[in-house]
C-alpha cells in the first residue's frame, strides 16, 4: 500500500514508476484505490480519474483494478455521521481486493494516514484488513520532516515497509543524505528512494490552468496540452520586464489586458501561455503575433491578485495526468529508487 502524511504528496506517481519497475523483474501487476475524494477526484462519467488514468497507463483490465469503494464527499461523510458503519464497508474491501488478478496489487490511500477513519478504512486500517505492508511517499520541507514519519512509524509498526522521500530541491539533497536518511534507517525505517524535484513533474497544463481559472481561450485552442512550469506577474516596465522574462523557462504571464507592450515582451521569451486580467481584449497584433507562435492566450473575469492565487494553488494540487509526465517518472525511479532492495523485502515478508 501507497500511502502518504499529506496531500499530494507523489503517491499517484510512485505507483506508476514502481508498476514499471516491478513489471521488468517479471511481476504481474494489479492496482487498487480503496478510498477516494469527491469533486476533483471524479471525471465526466463519474469514475476516479487517477484510477482511469492509471488503468490506462498500465493497460490493466478491470479484473486486474479495484475501484474505489467510497468517495468521501460531503453527502457521504453526512450519511456516516449518522449511522454506525459497522464492518460492511471492511467486508466489500476484503471481497473486492480478493478478485483483483497480479503477482503484486499496489493500493492507493488518500493524502493522510487518518482520512477514511470514520468508516474504518483509515491507511492503517485497510492495511491491516488487507494484510498490506505500507511505503510512505513523503514531499520534503525540511528536516522537520522526521517528525511525520516517526508518527507514520508509531501507527503502522512492523506494516511500515519503508519511504520514498521525494521532491528535494538541489539545495536540500545534501541535508536529506547525510542526516535524514542515516537517521531514519537507524529507526528501522528503510529509505527506498530519494526523488530530486522535478519542474516537469510540478508543471500544469494550460488545458487544467483554464479549467481552474474558468478562463476563455482567445487563441490556439489546439495547444491548451502545453505544460507550464513557472508563473510570472507582468506589472513592471517593459525594459524591467523582458530582462525579467528572458530569466524564466515555459511559463504563464499574467498581466493586464491593456498592457499589449508587456503582452508582446512575454510573446517574444519562453511563455506557454498568457493569462489576461481586466476587461480589455488584446489588440490583433498581440492575437496574430500568438497564433504565429503558437501560444495560447486566455481571459479571465478576474482580478491580478485572484488569479495568481488560483493558478499557485493549482501547481500545488497537481495531478498526473499527461504522458510526458509518465516518461518523467519512470525515469527518475529508475535512477533514485532502489527496486533490488524492494525485491529482496518482498522476498523476506
Amino acid at each position: 500500500m501507497v500511502g502518504s502524511t499529506e496531500p499530494f504528496s507523489g503517491k499517484s506517481a510512485t505507483i506508476l514508476g514502481l508498476a514499471h519497475q516491478l513489471r521488468a523483474q517479471g511481476v504481474s501487476i494489479g492496482y487498487g484505490k480503496p478510498l477516494s475524494h469527491g469533486g476533483e477526484d471524479r471525471n465526466e462519467a463519474g469514475e476516479d480519474a487517477d484510477v482511469k488514468f492509471i488503468r490506462q497507463v498500465l493497460g490493466l483490465t478491470e479484473q486486474q483494478t479495484q475501484v474505489p469503494l467510497l468517495f468521501l464527499d460531503e453527502p457521504t461523510v453526512e450519511k456516516g455521521l449518522h449511522h454506525e458503519p459497522g464492518s460492511y464497508y471492511v467486508e466489500q474491501l476484503q471481497q473486492s481486493l480478493a478478485q483483483v488478478e497480479g503477482d503484486l496489487v499496489l493500493l492507493e490511500g488518500l493524502g493522510t494516514l487518518s482520512e477514511g477513519r470514520l468508516f474504518n478504512l483509515s491507511l492503517k486500517e485497510i492495511a491491516a484488513h488487507s494484510q498490506a505492508m505500507v511505503m510512505i511517499v513523503a514531499r520534503y520541507h525540511s528536516l522537520l520532516l522526521v517528525d511525520q514519519l516517526l508518527d507514520a512509524q508509531d501507527q503502522l509498526g512492523d506494516r511500515l515497509f519503508g519511504v520514498l522521500i521525494n521532491d528535494i530541491g538541489p539545495q536540500d539533497q545534501e541535508t536529506v543524505r547525510q542526516h535524514l536518511q542515516p537517521f531514519l534507517e537507524s529507526r528501522g525505517i528503510p529509505v527506498l528512494g530519494m526523488m530530486p524535484r522535478s519542474s516537469l513533474l510540478r508543471s500544469v497544463s494550460v488545458r487544467e490552468l483554464t479549467k481552474q481559472l474558468g478562463a476563455k481561450v482567445l487563441c490556439r485552442p489546439d495547444r491548451l496540452d502545453l505544460m507550464v512550469e513557472h508563473l510570472t506577474i507582468g506589472a513592471m516596465n517593459v525594459n524591467s520586464a523582458l530582462e525579467y522574462f528572458r530569466k524564466g523557462e515555459n511559463m504563464a504571464v499574467v498581466t493586464g489586458g491593456d498592457r499589449s507592450e508587456l503582452q508582446m515582451a512575454a510573446l517574444e521569451t519562453s511563455t506557454n501561455c498568457l493569462i489576461l486580467t481586466g476587461h480589455t481584449p488584446p489588440p490583433d497584433f498581440i492575437i496574430n503575433r500568438a497564433e504565429d507562435l503558437e501560444i495560447p492566450i486566455l481571459s479571465v473575469d478576474l482580478d491580478t491578485l485572484t488569479t495568481v492565487e488560483i493558478v499557485d494553488r493549482t501547481f500545488g494540487q497537481v495531478r498526473l495526468q499527461e504522458s510526458i509526465k509518465v516518461h518523467c517518472i519512470r525515469e527518475l525511479m529508475a535512477e533514485y529508487f532502489d527496486i533490488q532492495r524492494l525485491m529482496q523485502m518482498l522476498e523476506q515478508s
